[in-house]
């Protein structure tokens, strides 16, 4: 795949899948919530499965965090269900997506290059 085949704002290198179960999320407040949520830069997906209970996101993690998105499930009553595995899987994601967004703008750099003047000379 390339860049091309996602939305404006998401990078194929940048690109994390995440799902999250939520809890207190109606079928009024569903709609709503997947399309505010679907409607932020970076984000290439999101679905909602209201029999289980989660979330299915597709997003850039340099340009959307998963703290900004539970800021909008929040907004709509909803919240990231209170288990264990749950916030383990959360915390997880954060981690990760951090990671992500500091190698994007980490500059690579090389000891082993060649000190300047140090090449061949032709005779």
């Amino acid at each position: 795949m390339s860049d091309l085949d996602h939305r404006v704002g998401v990078r194929e290198q940048n690109l994390v899948v995440r799902n999250l179960k939520l809890s207190n999320v109606t079928e009024e407040s569903c709609d709503e919530l997947v399309k505010e949520i679907d409607q932020l830069f970076g984000i290439d997906e999101v679905s909602y499965n209201i029999k289980e209970g989660e979330i299915h996101l597709a997003y850039d993690a340099v340009n959307v965090s998963l703290d900004g998105i539970e800021e909008v499930i929040r907004k709509y009553g909803a919240d990231v269900h209170d288990d264990w595995w749950t916030h383990t899987k959360e915390s997880y994601y954060k981690f990760v997506d951090q990671n992500i967004k500091d190698n994007s703008v980490h500059k690579p750099w090389s000891c082993h290059q060649a000190p300047s003047g140090a090449g061949r000379k032709n005779k």
